[in-house]
């Protein structure tokens, strides 16, 4: 095997990753509080040839040198840091400043309830008074989300006829009188954090849901920590790599022929 084209080729795949990633993270760039992806690499294993029948060490194999084989894919990793606010003045509108998320009663297709989070504060009431999500999603209040409850108890109600504040706690004052809480959480850990899909996230087996940080504010919402021009300008290293690893294949195959087809003919 000619390792320089092992070599280039999983170069390539490297390349052709994190560009994927990078992709996805321009396309929800004006997704609200979208957090961006990121992709780690590392090389392959050494490959090593073990001494036959050496003396000099008994009965313990050593290697007499290692040869990488390229780049492997690592993990992608989601960036939590905290995009940049934008005023909506509109007071079901509400963004989190500091570490937490609001938890949410996701049902699937097939009517299953669970409880999910997002960083997406874009939220609206229905005609029973509710608050939920743009997709119809009900918000769960702080008992709700700390218990892990998507159940009806957890709803948020208030009366979609009269005028309503919310404060930094996420306490919901209406008539001069406490109405709810919008539910706010956090995780012990970020690696039990896995990205549900509709900008929501899901809490993998073993995480811990702790008490969040963070404070609301109220006609906001906070925007996707995306920097398009961090990320075009990321986009043209990688096609440069890229077309580099490409242009390695095509001296080898082109020295190969040459062997071949030239050099073998002497």
């Amino acid at each position: 095997m000619v390792k320089g084209l092992y070599t280039a080729y999983t170069g390539m795949l490297n390349e052709q990753n994190r560009m994927d990633i990078m992709t996805n993270n321009l396309a929800n760039a004006d997704t609200n509080g979208y957090k961006k992806e990121g992709s780690t690499a590392q090389t392959f294993a050494d490959t090593y040839a073990i001494k036959i029948k050496d003396t000099s060490a008994y009965n313990i194999p050593r290697t007499i040198g290692g040869v990488s084989l390229g780049v492997h894919i690592g993990e992608t990793y989601t960036d939590y840091q905290q995009g940049s606010f934008r005023v909506t003045d509109s007071p079901y509108d509400l963004a989190i400043a500091g570490n937490g998320f609001f938890a949410i009663s996701y049902t699937n297709k097939q009517g299953e309830t669970s409880v999910k989070y997002t960083r997406d504060g874009a939220f609206t009431v229905n005609r029973q008074g509710y608050l939920v999500t743009k997709d119809g999603d009900y918000v769960l209040n702080q008992n709700g989300a700390m218990n892990s409850d998507p159940g009806a108890g957890s709803y948020i109600q208030i009366d979609p006829n009269q005028e309503f504040t919310i404060d930094e706690n996420g306490n919901i004052w209406q008539n001069q009188a406490l109405v709810g809480q919008v539910g706010l959480v956090d995780f012990a850990d970020y690696n039990y954090i896995e990205k549900f899909g509709e900008n929501l996230y899901d809490m993998a087996e073993g995480g811990q849901i702790i008490a969040a940080d963070g404070l609301i504010e109220q006609g906001t919402i906070e925007a996707s920590n995306v920097n398009i021009v961090s990320e075009m300008v990321d986009m043209i290293t990688i096609t440069r790599a890229y077309e580099s690893n490409q242009k390695i294949i095509q001296t080898i195959d082109g020295m190969l022929d040459k062997a071949v087809n030239q050099v073998g003919k002497l």
